[in-house]
């Protein structure tokens, strides 16, 4: 639930994203539910001579199992707050186990 509840304060933020099939989108993060799928508004494919058939889509949502990686605006990211939230998170988990 971490990485859900982080990427939830990074909607309304450009990301990009980087698909298993070696996609490159960017986007403004709209919404990202608990299985990490994506909603991404006015979006550019990186590399559009690929796949120029991608140049007419505005929006698009992307399924959490296909994505490779999520680039994020270095600025939006509290480095700090990530690992204090990672830490609890993993005693929570050991504390759980026993």
């Amino acid at each position: 639930m971490l990485f859900f509840s982080f990427f939830k304060t990074l909607t309304n933020q450009v990301v990009t994203i980087e698909l298993k099939n070696d996609i490159r989108i960017r986007g403004t993060l709209k919404s990202v539910d608990q299985y990490l799928n994506i909603k991404l508004d006015d979006i550019d494919v990186l590399d559009l001579d690929k796949y120029p058939h991608l140049s007419s889509v505005k929006n698009m949502f992307i399924r959490g199992s296909v994505v490779r990686y999520v680039m994020l605006p270095r600025s939006e990211v509290d480095v700090g707050l990530l690992e204090d939230a990672t830490r609890r998170e993993a005693a929570n988990q050991a504390g759980k186990a026993r």
